[in-house]
């Protein structure tokens, strides 16, 4: 039987070592677009550079281990791309300085690994690109995932307050770490401190729904959201509260710990598939925190077709009451994807 406990603590460790390196990349753009003369090159270095630490820190640690990541090392092998590769070493080495370029390049390729096994890890290195260059939020997201669902799941936020009061659209200097064992909770770890269980809070009656947007408005069908909302106003007596800016599954952090009423990432396009890495250890965390996580049909989340979640629809992550709200206002309005 997997020991998810032992999964979890090299979770974590692998995700806040990566944020570490992230932080850095993130702290020195400018230097990083004039070693490679690419004004995107920050946050490709900082893709890179993270999924070769947090692969590293699961094969130390679990031995052979199956990673389904997002990038593979074949950009970085093309020799007008050495500039890239050189900053990623570099970038590695702040917290790994044993490894070669040899080494980074294997590593990374150790998320080259295919869904076809009954449990394997998914990786998010860099989730929130555009959040990641404007200097606010992104997460490195990882979860384990088995027969289909997250079992354990690891989430770093390294530009995330755990002061609600705090702006999002600025960085904060300790950041935050949520992690969740599929039945046993979910919890936020900030800077060097203990594990604090988090709790999702479902709206009281009257009170406005707070939702969380996008930075960037194409993420999401923000004209369906706000017939959503409308409908629920109109038929529910609850207004609209200010929405949570902010980018990545950091936006699942911040509902499953009871900062905003609900994230809802409505289809933007026909055929879009929604990828497994870009939800696995979000949704995790939130349903350990107590939110319904389905998508916009109310269908529970499928890990089990490959890497994309390809028989759902959209998300919809909230509290159970709010999630009510929303599902019947999707019904009731007749949304479907385009």
């Amino acid at each position: 039987m997997a020991d998810y406990a032992k999964m979890l603590e090299t979770a974590r460790d692998a995700v806040a070592l990566a944020s570490g390196v992230c932080r850095e990349v993130q702290q020195a753009l400018d230097s990083v677009r004039q070693i490679t003369k690419d004004d995107k090159s920050p946050v490709t270095v900082a893709d890179f550079a993270s999924q070769a630490v947090v692969a590293k820190v699961l094969t130390d640690a679990l031995g052979e281990t199956i990673l389904v990541g997002e990038e593979d090392s074949k950009f970085l092998r093309e020799p007008e791309h050495a500039a890239h590769l050189d900053a990623v070493l570099a970038a590695v080495n702040e917290v790994m300085p044993e490894l070669t370029n040899d080494d980074v390049l294997r590593l990374i390729d150790v998320g080259a690994g295919d869904t076809h096994h009954a449990g394997f890890w998914t990786l998010d290195p860099i989730d929130g690109t555009k959040g990641f260059l404007r200097g606010q939020q992104y997460a490195i997201a990882l979860a384990y995932i088995e027969n289909g669902e997250p079992i354990v799941g690891a989430m770093g936020c390294p530009n995330l307050p755990a002061n609600f009061g705090a702006p999002l659209d600025q960085a904060d200097p300790t950041g935050c770490i949520y992690e969740a064992i599929k039945g046993d909770g979910a919890y936020e770890i900030v800077g060097t401190g203990s594990a604090t269980r988090v709790r999702c809070n479902d709206i009281e009656e009257g009170n406005p729904i707070s939702v969380c947007a996008s930075v960037e408005s194409a993420h999401s069908n923000v004209s369906d959201t706000d017939r959503i909302l409308g409908y629920i106003k109109a038929n529910s007596g609850h207004d609209t509260g200010l929405p949570v800016r902010l980018d990545s599954q950091c936006k699942y952090a911040v509902t499953a710990r009871g900062q905003a009423d609900a994230y809802l990432r409505m289809p933007t396009r026909a055929g879009y598939i929604e990828r497994i890495w870009d939800h696995g250890a979000g949704a995790l965390v939130a349903a350990e925190a107590g939110c319904s996580v389905t998508d916009i049909f109310g269908r529970s989340l499928d890990f089990s077709c490959g890497r994309g979640l390809e028989k759902n629809k959209g998300i919809v992550c909230a509290p159970p009451r709010v999630h009510g709200l929303v599902i019947g206002a999707i019904q009731a309005l007749g949304i479907k994807p385009a």
